[in-house]
């Protein structure tokens, strides 16, 4: 039965009269169309609203609305292209209005802002919305140093030569005075560094804390990166000076040298010498009581080393009359 149709409309389409039919009734067709679409028309809009220019010192939150129903006059191809894009109005935040701790936008106001987004050929008949309520939190903004949360593992005989660098170093974070006010630093997420022994360099996220729900950040995410050299250990004997004991008075220190011990650099080892170090014993800890021993402080040393400490922190000693 099918088939019977088919080889009908074919033999149809293939005589002279139906062709010129078919070619009539599709220029009819279109006069008829573009004759309607020369018409104006009222008709229903959706729009989707972005809201805009929020007010300096204040965190947008939403609003009552996302969609505003119009009704718009405008030519039939005016519609017609209108249905076939996403449609946008911008609400500017500015004109934002204040009771207490509402903000709103009366229709009257943001009327006329839709109305200039509109074309020259479209002209707004109607809103149904009257008024558009907006949420708006009052904020504070201050600037705190990054923090980097490292757990730095260096390979044997290696370490950080000089301190991590962190880009940028501060960042500014915008929110509630009650979320921010006791916030004097930030930190990034925890990062484990094992056996390190070459430079390095890492994005890692600023840590953002849950209960800091209306707090924004300047950066989300920082530049970590550290150089990474290798290190060995030397001993330097230093004799332990006495100091600030009374005239008549000898003092003898068992023993009377001390090691300190350095971490540098080969080069850095290289360059130093005993002389560059002091470890001292002062008399003046003996005079709030007796005491056994006396402890050392090294009051003298070199600049560029990783570390340095003393192999022990007191000493025995014999005081002897002149």
């Amino acid at each position: 039965m099918i088939n019977k149709v088919v080889d009908f409309i074919k033999k149809a389409l293939k005589k002279r009269k139906v062709k010129i039919f078919l070619v009539f009734l599709f220029f009819s067709t279109l006069i008829w169309l573009i004759n309607n679409l020369s018409r104006s028309y009222v008709s229903t809009a959706n729009f989707d609203l972005e809201y805009v220019n929020v007010p300096e010192g204040y965190l947008f939150k939403g609003a009552t609305d996302n969609e505003l129903k119009v009704k718009l006059k405008a030519g039939g191809f005016q519609f017609l292209g209108f249905n076939f894009r996403h449609a946008k109005i911008a609400i500017d935040l500015a004109d934002a209005k204040q009771k207490d701790s509402i903000f709103y936008i009366p229709q009257k106001v943001y009327r006329k802002q839709v109305e200039r987004q509109l074309s020259a050929s479209m002209s707004l008949v109607d809103i149904e919305t009257d008024t558009l309520f907006v949420g708006m939190l009052a904020v504070i903004s201050k600037k705190v140093p990054v923090i980097p949360n490292v757990e730095v593992n260096m390979a044997r005989n290696y370490l950080l030569d000089g301190k991590m660098e962190v880009q940028p170093d501060s960042i500014t974070i915008t929110g509630p005075s009650k979320e921010i006010d006791s916030i004097e630093k930030v930190r990034t997420n925890k990062m484990k560094l094992p056996d390190l022994d070459t430079n390095f360099s890492e994005t890692v996220e600023i840590f953002k804390p849950k209960e800091l729900k209306n707090t924004m950040y300047s950066a989300s995410e920082v530049e970590l990166a550290a150089k990474i050299a290798r290190f060995s250990e030397k001993v330097f004997e230093v004799t332990i000076k006495t100091v600030h004991f009374p005239n008549g008075i000898d003092v003898k220190t068992f023993p009377d040298k001390v090691g300190v011990v350095c971490k540098a650099k080969l080069d850095r080892l290289k360059k130093l010498e005993v002389s560059d170090f002091e470890v001292i014993a002062d008399y003046g800890q003996l005079k709030d009581g007796n005491t056994d021993v006396l402890e050392l402080e090294l009051r003298k040393k070199p600049s560029g080393l990783h570390s340095v400490k003393l192999q022990q922190s007191s000493v025995e000693y014999i005081l002897n009359k002149k």
